[in-house]
């Protein structure tokens, strides 16, 4: 089962500084999706260590891409059968946010130029607007119509395996 609470309360405990349990990303491409990653694990409370395709942390060069990676991250979670977190994409209307399909403890991700998806970003309530918390630039409760972008795309969590 998915902790929504659990996960919503490490985003507030961490978005605007660091756990020192995880390496920083800040100075080598960015640590939105590392941050992400770990408020989705303080929910699921597992992770894959599928080699190659799964979602896993132990340290800095031990990893899998779908823990820092924008990316590898969506095709994890959209595909996930296996053990840990799962989930379905959603449509982001720019008007109305997509508010009614998504809660506190689903992610967003961001495409700045339209073409690539290059930032991650958590809900930490969805009424009556989206609020999300992120690392890289760092936000806690930022509504998500601050932000310019050309696209967007949510990721429901659905559970955990």
């Amino acid at each position: 089962m998915y902790n929504r609470e659990e996960a919503v309360n490490y985003a507030r405990k961490w978005a605007l500084s660091r756990n020192p349990k995880f390496y920083n990303f800040d100075n080598i491409g960015g640590n939105c999706t590392n941050f992400i990653s770990q408020c989705i694990y303080a929910g699921a409370g597992t992770m894959n260590f599928t080699k190659d395709t799964g979602w896993y942390y132990t340290n800095q060069t031990n990893r899998a891409a779908a823990w820092t990676s924008v990316n590898y991250l969506h095709k994890f979670l959209t595909t996930n059968k296996e053990k840990g977190p799962y989930g379905k994409e959603l449509h982001i209307d720019k008007h109305t946010n997509g508010a009614s399909k998504i809660e506190k403890g689903d992610i967003i991700q961001l495409s700045f130029d339209g073409v690539k998806f290059s930032h991650s970003l958590f809900i930490t309530s969805s009424w009556p607007c989206i609020l999300i918390a992120t690392n890289s630039k760092d936000a806690l409760d930022k509504p998500l119509r601050e932000y310019e972008y050309k696209k967007a795309r949510a990721i429901k969590i659905l559970g955990v395996n």
